[in-house]
């Protein structure tokens, strides 16, 4: 079964389809985690693996993973991509100021430098400020950069046309430009 068959099984209800949904996208998420991790600085290492699988047992915990369609599915995962990435930056954050220690779950240790995790921050903070102006705009900016999904793979999951998609992507990456360029 490929993974659209699977996930029409699993929105029809099927535990086993549901079950078997990390296995089939297995190769695609990866992929997007590698595509992410090529665009990283050269002293950042993260393996593409590790994430996948950080995301994968986040995936399998959470009952709300949507099951509609393939860009639905994708740009859930983006979203936890992000949101693991994020929380590394902010555990680096703290373990650089004296805060407890937290061991990760990862199955390879995470190294970025304190610059990198800065920018990383400050991106996000400034995405959480779009999102509050522009919700579909910041959804497009996280689906594109953190997930790795295509323009057409957004206008499918958004439920928009291509032509919105790729102006939203533009508005957005230069409001995001100013915006960082402002703070810093």
């Amino acid at each position: 079964m490929d993974l659209t068959q699977i996930l029409s099984a699993a929105n029809s209800g099927d535990a086993e389809a549901r079950s078997q949904l990390i296995q089939a996208a297995y190769n695609d998420l990866r992929q997007l985690a590698a595509g992410k991790m090529a665009n990283e600085r050269q002293d950042h290492t993260l393996s593409s693996t590790a994430l996948v699988h950080e995301v994968s047992m986040k995936l399998l915990d959470d009952s709300r993973v949507p099951t509609e369609s393939r860009g639905q599915f994708f740009a859930y995962a983006s979203k936890a991509m992000r949101n693991l990435l994020i929380d590394h930056a902010r555990t680096k954050g703290r373990q650089k100021r004296g805060g407890d220690r937290q061991k990760f779950s990862f199955d390879e240790a995470l190294v970025a430098c304190d610059e990198q995790r800065d920018d990383f921050l400050a991106l996000n903070s400034a995405l959480e400020k779009l999102a509050e102006l522009e919700p579909r705009k910041a959804q497009v900016v996280e689906m594109r950069y953190f997930g790795g999904l295509s323009n057409q793979e957004i206008a499918s999951a958004l439920e928009t046309s291509l032509a919105t998609v790729k102006r939203d992507w533009e508005v957005a990456r230069t409001w995001l430009l100013k915006t960082l360029m402002d703070e810093g």
